[in-house]
């Protein structure tokens, strides 16, 4: 049963209530989008080590079959998303705010949708062990969809150290304007309850809780009914207030559970392991239907958009490609937001694909989402400090990260801001907080990269002058252990030896007196004949 403690509701602090607009995307079922002509599949979807590809250019590739491997402990396999011919492998824009480049895998399609039927299927995941569960799941490509994509085999693995006690699956989506989480569980609720199962039967975790924002009534019910027909107590869904951002992993579990993931730790340290609805969907369709993470739910939405909804897009789609065949653009569009609007970017290139992280797609217009004000001064409100999720002092942040002041910002606790945008969205003086923290954080990253690379130079060298002088110490030793055993052979051998010179000194002596005699006797007989 589930413990009575956990049925409870917590507050985090800070947050925002938000029109959340999800009324315009939400009311209409799931749709599936045609296959785009062309797939730009990246190589890396996921948090970690982008996957190498084992495909070449020319190659024919099927639905589901592997396209690149998993190289590394975090990382993830990649699939084709339908059938077709490898066109190129090459870097393409991706969807990012810096436009990014990746290397991907073009693929064009050949609308015959044929799936590649070699798998090693799971029959029974009852009897099979979470280590091999595991390991199917990686190989299914599966990563987390509420947003840090990170591969999911990992999170599942929290080591024999960690306890695991409760599984929490977020079904908040707090973002304003994203639905597609909503419609899922709406449409697919029995699916997502098998993939939790799944996931209990891994963890060897006896209590699950489903955490739905009061704003999705029609989800609560379906996600009730689904656990209700499957006659199972150890899944309890928990409707939560709507609060931005309720949905931030280390929100909602201070919502439902009120423990604290400590700073720079992670919820496995206190018990608890955190899954989106969409990743559970994905579980089940890996292991009851052997379907790889191919495609995912779409929310497209906004004021420029001509048929809002959720769809079922193929990973690889180009974005301009899915907007058209979801019903285009109006003529008031100006812009094209991925992501939510409080912690989403304007997309620059079109062609850039969809991938396991797109979750929504903005069709804005002008008065939907005005260009930002300019930045002004900050004027102290600490208006931003009110609302901070995590307990940070956004102002002393962005002091800091405008001076580049990264070891101070490291002290300020930077690492536990989750670029809510809470702190920008409150501010008077239309400071872009956020992008601040986000260019201090690369700046972090990449200073610790560069720091453990000079480490690592640093050791080798240091190693390399480490062997030098073993090898030398060790040739020296060699030598004096040389000359110490023909020192003491010397010793061992030195009465033999003088009896030997001894000898041969008197054979040289007996051979010149032999020498002299027959030179003198020579002498003789010459004057005997002279005279």
């Amino acid at each position: 049963m589930i413990r009575p403690e956990l049925k409870r509701v917590y507050k985090f602090p800070g947050g925002l209530h938000i029109d959340d607009n999800k009324a315009v995307s939400s009311q209409a079922p799931i749709q599936q989008i045609a296959i785009a002509k062309k797939l730009v599949v990246p190589i890396r979807q996921h948090a970690g080590v982008p996957s190498a590809p084992c495909v070449n250019v020319g190659d024919l590739v099927k639905k589901g079959q592997i396209i690149a491997n998993a190289v590394d402990t975090i990382s993830l396999t990649t699939h084709a998303p339908t059938s077709g011919k490898v066109i190129a492998i090459e870097k393409t824009t991706l969807a990012h705010p810096s436009n990014l480049q990746e290397i991907c895998i073009h693929i064009k399609t050949d609308g015959e949708d044929e799936w590649y039927l070699d798998y090693d299927p799971i029959d029974n995941y009852h009897q099979t062990s979470g280590m091999d569960l595991r390991s199917y799941i990686r190989k299914m490509g599966i990563a987390g969809l509420g947003g840090a994509v990170f591969p999911t085999d990992v999170k599942l693995s929290p080591g024999p150290q960690r306890k695991i006690d409760t599984l929490i699956i977020n079904g908040a989506e707090c973002e304003p304007y994203i639905t597609c989480d909503d419609r899922l569980m709406q449409e697919r609720a029995m699916q997502i309850v098998h993939g939790i199962k799944i996931v209990l039967h891994i963890l060897e975790c006896d209590h699950c809780i489903i955490g739905i924002e009061d704003n999705k009534p029609d989800a609560i019910i379906a996600m009730n009914k689904a656990i209700q027909k499957q006659n199972n107590d150890q899944i309890e869904v928990t409707v939560i207030p709507t609060l931005y951002p309720s949905g931030g992993e280390k929100q909602l579990i201070k919502v439902l559970t009120n423990k604290e993931v400590p700073s720079r730790g992670i919820p496995a340290d206190i018990g608890l392991v955190c899954l989106n609805v969409g990743t559970c969907h994905a579980i089940f369709q890996a292991i009851h239907q052997d379907q790889p993470l191919i495609s995912r739910i779409v929310t497209i939405t906004g004021k420029g958009c001509n048929t809002p909804g959720n769809y079922e897009v193929l990973i690889g789609t180009p974005i301009e490609d899915f907007i058209a065949e979801a019903g285009g653009m109006t003529q008031q569009a100006e812009r094209i937001i991925v992501g939510g609007p409080m912690m989403g970017f304007t997309l620059q290139n079109l062609q850039a694909p969809l991938v396991k992280s797109s979750n929504c797609i903005i069709v804005a217009c002008a008065q939907e989402f005005p260009e930002p004000k300019p930045e002004q001064n900050c004027i102290r409100c600490s208006a931003c400090v009110e609302v901070c999720p995590a307990l940070l002092l956004p102002q002393q942040l962005y002091w800091y990260a405008k001076s580049k002041n990264y070891d101070r910002l490291e002290d300020q606790g930077i690492g536990d801001c989750i670029e809510c945008g809470c702190c920008a969205y409150v501010c008077p003086s239309h400071i872009p907080l956020v992008q601040y923290y986000r260019f201090a954080k690369s700046q972090i990253r990449q200073n610790t990269a560069n720091k453990k690379k000079a480490d690592n130079a640093r050791k080798r060298h240091e190693f390399r002058d480490f062997r030098i002088k073993q090898a030398k110490k060790e040739r020296e030793r060699k030598l004096a252990e040389k000359r110490a055993a023909l020192k003491a052979k010397a010793n061992a051998g030195g009465g033999a030896d003088a009896a030997k010179k001894k000898a041969i000194a008197a054979a040289i002596k007996r051979a010149q007196q032999k020498k002299r005699l027959k030179v003198e006797e020579a002498k003789a007989v010459e004057d005997l004949e002279r005279k």
